[in-house]
């Protein structure tokens, strides 16, 4: 809480909870305490970053400085903009050669303010941010570990509240050295994100994030170094 989209996405990135990051709208306030995003983190491990969005408040998920490639465009109000980013990130990461890269779709959720949560173009939307990352994943090189989540879920036309339909996500993993075909046991958090990519990635964790690594996602001991 708050299940709105900036708060979630710096606890995503900062893995923290907004009581202690100290974002609660979507608007960007420099923090009095600040908390390493994972792009920092992994910026000073020498890992390549790179950040394809569609939504620009999500322009502050890292450090000035800890990006080395970043790509806008301001079409997630638009019925295709997510299908153009896609195409877009697939250009740019199918050279891919290391490091992290995050991709955000925001048709979903302003389609989901406009006509409801599960209304028919919503689940138009889903079908077609399903599309988007196909295009992705057709495109990325076969040593890319890729998770697939979201920032929060909604319900009639809005999100924020601590309604189970605001507050459940998915959380897909796929990859080399990754389970397949396996249902998570544990629950797992947003700010999980960033120790069980810098794991994936061999990095420290920051001491301030508060998640944990996945390890249940490894397919045998050892097989992922960080998530044994």
């Amino acid at each position: 809480m708050p299940s709105v989209t900036l708060p979630c996405h710096t606890s995503m990135f900062r893995g923290v909870k907004p009581e202690r990051h100290g974002i609660t709208t979507n608007v960007w306030i420099p923090p009095a305490r600040p908390v390493p995003s994972l792009l920092d983190v992994l910026h000073r491990a020498k890992k390549p970053t790179t950040s394809i969005y569609n939504w620009e408040q999500l322009r502050d998920l890292g450090d000035p400085g800890s990006l080395d490639h970043s790509y806008f465009l301001n079409n997630c109000y638009e019925p295709g903009g997510d299908l153009e980013l896609a195409e877009l990130a697939a250009g740019v990461l199918g050279g891919m050669e290391g490091g992290f890269a995050f991709v955000y779709l925001g048709y979903v959720d302003t389609v989901g303010h406009s006509q409801g949560w599960m209304s028919d173009p919503y689940l138009e939307a889903v079908t077609q941010a399903d599309q988007a990352i196909g295009m992705i994943l057709g495109e990325l090189p076969p040593q890319v570990v890729c998770i697939v989540t979201s920032d929060h879920g909604g319900h009639a036309q809005t999100h924020g509240t601590e309604m189970p339909e605001d507050l459940t996500i998915p959380w897909l993993i796929r990859g080399p050295g990754i389970r397949r075909g396996y249902q998570l046991q544990e629950s797992v958090e947003i700010i999980d994100n960033p120790p069980t990519i810098a794991a994936l990635l061999g990095v420290e964790p920051a001491p301030e994030w508060a998640g944990k690594a996945i390890a249940e996602v490894v397919a045998g001991e050892g097989a992922v170094e960080g998530l044994s």
